[in-house]
């Protein structure tokens, strides 16, 4: 009878990872200690590559960001006010057609009025003239309140139309200035992602999980740092004992500073 052959289930990655936490792993990489600390330094300098070409971007793409919010608030804003405005323009309309209405009913009454015989159907006119009048007055009243809340929005519309001009204005050149240092620095960027991936591809994924981990920790975004002066962290600046010192440079075990967490590294004996 043929044997089932069972298969192998991947435990899930821990997003907590640290390098203390895969420090063994590390350790026993088929590629070997060495070449898995040189691809990890290579990957933090073209990441710290990377990032000084999106600090010269500075700010730029969060302003361009907030001005296209700002102008499409703007928009929205103009939008229903124009809106408001049709509404208001139907109902001086409507208005008008009462207004009509009501005129057209009270010559119709007044002309009754000629050959009235008795006070109580005169009376019982004169009372629907004014009743007429009353609605007329309602309706003339209303087509003035709309005519100044048209105004009103009117107004608002060419104040918020003058701050779309100057956002705009803004938006271009921000867009010029950032399409321009983009341009500048496109082909750089494009080779440090492209060798950013390479190194990537070569390092497993709790590793990398580690990796970004440590890196997104600190504001320097450094997860694996060469030793500072020969005998301190190159990313907390810590003092390094001399037998650790040693241990760097012999490129031969995974050294992580106690004091950050960070990976140590001796490029030149990486070389």
């Amino acid at each position: 009878m043929a044997t089932k052959k069972t298969q192998k289930i991947e435990a899930p990655i821990d997003q907590r990872e640290t390098f203390v936490s895969i420090q063994k792993n590390l350790a026993e990489a088929a590629s070997g200690v060495r070449d898995q600390l040189k691809t990890l330094y290579a990957l933090q300098q073209a990441d710290t590559r990377i990032d000084k070409i999106l600090q010269l971007r500075g700010e730029l793409p969060l302003e361009v960001e907030s001005l296209e919010e700002d102008l499409a608030a703007i928009a929205d804003r103009i939008a229903a006010l124009e809106a408001e405005i049709l509404e208001y323009t139907s109902s001086m309309t409507a208005n008008k057609n009462n207004i009509a209405e009501c005129e057209a009913q009270i010559a119709k009454y007044r002309e009754h009025l000629d050959n009235i015989t008795n006070s109580r159907e005169y009376d019982s006119l004169q009372k629907e003239i004014e009743n007429q009048d009353l609605l007329r007055q309602i309706a003339e009243k209303r087509i003035g309140e709309a005519r100044e809340e048209i105004m009103a929005r009117k107004h608002e519309i060419a104040g918020l139309q003058e701050r779309q001009a100057v956002k705009n204005n803004d938006l271009d050149a921000k867009n010029a200035e950032l399409a321009t240092i983009v341009e500048s620095t496109a082909k750089e960027e494009e080779a440090l992602v492209a060798e950013r991936d390479a190194c990537a591809a070569k390092i497993d994924p709790r590793t990398m999980v580690a990796y970004d981990k440590v890196r997104n920790s600190y504001v320097n975004h450094l997860a694996v740092v060469p030793l500072y002066n020969g005998n301190a962290c190159g990313g907390c600046m810590s003092t390094v004992p001399p037998q650790t010192v040693i241990e760097v440079s012999s490129n031969k075990k995974v050294i992580i500073c106690e004091y950050c967490g960070r990976i140590l590294v001796n490029p030149e004996t990486l070389d």
